[in-house]
Formats: C-alpha cells, structure tokens, sequence
C-alpha cells in the first residue's frame, strides 16, 4: 500500500509541474488588448461631440437612424442609469484586462493563427442572449449583462439566466464565443451529437480556462455542479436504459441540452436537477476521451460525436 502511494504521489506531482511549467510558457506569450470604452463615451457625449464620437466608431451608428434617434437615447434617464451602474460596476478597464489578456494568451498556444480583436464595450438594454459578440477583428461586450445575479435591472429575469449575469462569466462568455466559431456543429440531429457538441466547448473550457471553476464554465452554480456530480451514474443510466443517446426527438434538447431551470427526466428528482445536463455528461465523456487518447485538440474538434463516445471509455463516477 505505501509503495502505490508513493507511486500515486509521484504521478500527481510531476502532472503538476507539467501544468506550471505550460502555464509559464502560456502565461510568457507577449498579448496586448486594446480596451475601448465606448459605453464611457457615450454616456457622455452630447449634440456637441456627438459627429466626432459617429466617425470614431461608425458600426454603431447606422446611416439610416437620424441623429435625434442617438440624442434621445443619451437622454433617456433608464439610459443614464444603465449608464451610471456601468461605471460603478466597471469604473477602468483592469478587471476586464486580467480576464481576457490570460484567455487570448491561451487562444494564441491552442491556435497559433489568433489575432487578438479590439474589445469594444457597450450597454445593450441587458441583451443577455449577445453578451458577446465576435465580429471580423472586434469583440462587442455587453458590460450590462455583468452587473451581478442579484441586481435589480434583472428583477424580471428569470433565475436559472440571472444567476450567470455577473463578472466573473466575462471570460467563460468570451471562450464560447471563440468556441461556437472553432468547433464545427453538430453533424446529425440525435442528441449524442449536441453531448458532443457542448462537451468539446467545454473541454476547450478547460484548456483556455485553467484558472476558472468548473461550476463557471458550465454555468451552474457549486451546488448544481455537486448535484451533477452525485448524480452522474444515475443520470447516465437513465439515459442508457430509455434509449435516447442515437434519438432524434426534437424534445430532449430542450429536456437536457437548452438553458433551463431544471432538466426534464420526468421523475421526482427534476425539481433538484439543474438544467443542460445533457452538456454536463457530453462534458465527462470528452474529457474521458482526452484522457484516454492520444489526440490532438484539432483532431477533437472535427471528430464525430459516434468516435468520442465509442473510444472515451467513459465510466459515470459512482
């Protein structure tokens, strides 16, 4: 017994220098942001600066909308108070640098031909379903959908969305925007495809997100996280036994796989259950996979769903 310990040990304390000395490499790789605060500067533009603010970021001003259609909206009080919580919530661009100067150093590791954008930030009227946006060579951040689960702006939003509206999901937002552009979509409609689907981006979580809690690359809170843990082998075989892994019901994406209060397996545990189980599962057989393959992260994201899950060995924790 104590020399498999020792052995153990052993393992685990080379694994962890493997990981330091990888993040040390990542952690050197020269990266500079460039953060502008266009929600700064529109909250306190007025018809005086207004055409010099338009020719600095022409995106955001369609020709088509009269000026009147801007200055309104700069005096809207519901505005100027979206406005004032923007900056008391996010009064410099530090926090914002700390989270996604460390992101794009591991985009540039994993994907060599990444090209840091110019991250713009904005208030959208809490658009929680754009909170980011990639588009060519600029990210749009909505820091209005950042102000914390319980702020009262998202009074009237439901639970299981409000408590992902806070700032430490910055860096786990971004990271599946870049995912969804990296990782192909699901080839077939049965809902091992999407398991698989959501599993890679959380994977690729892992890798981009060394420092994030499970629980915030998912979504879930710590006790959901703990629930789908204790619960992993029941759900599976739940899965198992009613044959659903090859079905093509359009229904179980919404029972296992779309943002929801609760999963939807039709017995008394529903009500504890947290939603995207589906996810959650597609996320253990991935990392499975990657434990027990000798692939490339490139290879992982073009492979079929049907070659993850026939080759990961997967084994639900008891």
């Amino acid at each position: 017994m104590r020399n498999y310990l020792f052995l153990f040990f052993t393992i685990l304390l080379l694994s962890c220098e493997d990981t330091n000395k990888l993040e040390a490499e990542i952690e050197a790789i020269p990266m500079e942001v460039n953060i502008l605060r266009f929600d700064k500067e529109f909250a306190a533009v007025d018809a005086s600066n207004l055409e010099a603010l338009k020719r600095k970021y022409p995106v955001f001003f369609p020709e088509q909308f009269h000026d009147s259609i801007w200055l309104g909206r700069i005096n809207d009080t519901l505005q100027q108070e979206l406005n004032n919580e923007v900056l008391t919530k996010f009064p410099s661009e530090e926090f914002l640098e700390d989270q996604i100067v460390p992101l794009f150093q591991h985009l540039k590791y994993y994907f060599p031909t990444f090209e840091a954008p110019t991250v713009v930030t904005v208030t959208s009227d809490v658009d929680y379903q754009n909170k980011v946006i990639i588009a060519d060579s600029l990210l749009v951040l909505s820091l209005d959908t950042y102000l914390g689960t319980d702020h009262e702006f998202y009074q009237g939003i439901k639970k299981y969305i409000a408590q992902n509206l806070k700032e430490s999901q910055v860096a786990p937002d971004i990271a599946e925007a870049y995912a969804r552009q990296l990782i192909p979509p699901p080839r077939t409609r049965d809902l091992l495809s999407q398991m698989m689907y959501y599993g890679k981006e959380l994977y690729l979580k892992d890798l981009l997100l060394p420092q994030v809690k499970d629980s915030e690359k998912i979504g879930y809170t710590e006790e959901q996280l703990q629930w789908a843990s204790e619960n992993e082998i029941d759900m599976w075989r739940y899965f198992i036994e009613n044959e659903m892994l090859f079905s093509t019901n359009d229904k179980l994406a919404a029972r296992f796989i779309h943002p929801a209060p609760f999963s939807k397996f039709y017995l008394e545990i529903d009500n504890e259950s947290p939603g995207m189980i589906g996810r959650y599962l597609g996320w253990q057989i991935v990392r499975s996979y990657m434990n027990n393959n000798d692939v490339s992260l490139e290879a992982l994201l073009q492979l079929s769903a049907k070659e993850i899950y026939t080759h990961s060995k997967y084994k639900p924790a008891k």
